[in-house]
């Protein structure tokens, strides 16, 4: 019979062990940690993933899918490290290597270790789901505690993304809406009810969020959102701006602000049973103004209440936002900047149309000619 101090001896003998030094020198290297989760949360090496050793097989690939790339493990005394090293390698990794003396060894040499921010039990219970996701994981999930998003609108596309965003614990959010909430609004804004009629839309959106998750912070701006508020509400320090407007003049005013700013805009727009989702990150692709420079005219642009909606459209796009706000937010995935996504719920069908950043824009170009907010006043009579 073999013992585990035999098999684990015979284990390193088969593997690469490399000390502090010599693992520090190893570029481009993904370090692992597969300790558990107290144990992570007493400190850890600067720039480790986190994945418990019991998860190792069905997590690795996300955080290292190429499997020549230099990996290094690690565990408290380098016995965990050297079957997971083992295991790596059966999977098809061919540079992979166990930190010698482990974390222990590392801590004890002085060397430099990351205290975690970690959550609450209750909020490791609320977002267990996300700590599942590598992704994610608990550095994602307090990433989207920190993040201050804000809304413009509480509307059709401001219901579902103001709800999904609080259930994905997104800290701050903000909700700029002057309208008040109707019976025509409950066929598609989800964050209203009838208990709500005649209630200001930010006060009714922020009921609903509270009572789904009361840790979100909620700020209320109900006003119209114009050339001489914008820069007073964006003073507040957003992050992200999510763009569920409904009307031209507040489009442009949202991204001009944007571009000067530097804050990154998901936006979404709908009609009827067509919908449309794109990022306009500043300096980093295209702007709302490279693929309108200037507003079509009012006849040419009939609003939702001329030419309806389908309800569940706005449910569609406003959860699609979402998404992208939440890989922004968490630093994750391929957010759609220079990608306009279109969504046709009649056919069920999406396609995607490339978006160039334009020399020549009026904002974001090379030479701009707009450098001041415009209140296209002409659309806000209809």
């Amino acid at each position: 019979m073999t013992t585990y101090r035999e098999l684990l001896q015979q284990t390193k003998s088969e593997i690469s062990e490399v000390d502090a030094r010599a693992a520090q020198e190893r570029s481009g290297a993904v370090w692992i940690d597969v300790r558990e989760a107290d144990e992570w949360q007493e400190g850890h090496l600067p720039g480790a993933v986190h994945i418990p050793r019991g998860y190792l097989e069905s997590r690795v690939e996300a955080v290292a899918p190429d499997k020549s790339q230099p990996v290094i493990l690690y565990c408290a005394s380098a016995a965990r490290s050297a079957f997971a090293a083992k295991t790596l390698e059966q999977l098809g990794y061919t540079d992979v290597h166990s930190l010698a003396g482990g974390f222990t060894d590392w801590k004890r040499n002085g060397l430099e270790i990351v205290m975690p921010r970690t959550l609450s039990p209750e909020k490791r219970t609320r977002y267990s789901r996300h700590l599942l996701i590598p992704e994610i994981g608990e550095e994602g999930q307090l990433k989207l505690l920190d993040a201050r998003i804000l809304l413009i609108g509480a509307g059709g596309l401001g219901s579902p993304a103001a709800l999904y965003l609080a259930a994905a614990g997104i800290g701050t959010l903000g909700i700029v809406d002057a309208d008040i909430v109707d019976e025509t609004n409950l066929q598609r804004q989800i964050a209203h009810s009838l208990d709500t009629l005649g209630s200001p839309k930010v006060d009714s959106a922020k009921r609903a969020i509270q009572a789904l998750n009361p840790d979100v912070d909620v700020v209320t701006y109900r006003e119209r959102l114009t050339s001489e508020n914008i820069d007073r509400i964006l003073d507040d320090g957003w992050d992200l701006i999510l763009d569920g407007a409904d009307n031209f003049p507040t489009r442009y005013l949202v991204n001009d602000a944007s571009v000067w700013r530097g804050i990154p805009v998901v936006h979404g727009s709908i009609y009827r049973f067509e919908g449309q989702v794109t990022v306009f990150k500043p300096h980093d692709g295209p702007c709302y103004r490279c693929l309108f420079p200037e507003p079509p005219p009012p006849e040419l642009a009939p609003s939702c209440a001329e030419g309806g909606v389908l309800g569940v459209l706005p449910g569609i796009v406003g959860s699609l936002q979402t998404n992208e706000a939440i890989k922004l937010a968490a630093g994750i995935g391929d957010p759609l900047v220079g990608r306009l996504l279109l969504f046709d719920a009649l056919a069920t069908e999406f396609s995607e149309v490339k978006i160039d950043r334009r020399a020549d824009c009026p904002v974001c170009g090379e030479h701009p000619t707009i450098t001041e907010y415009i209140d296209y006043v002409e659309f806000c009579a209809r």
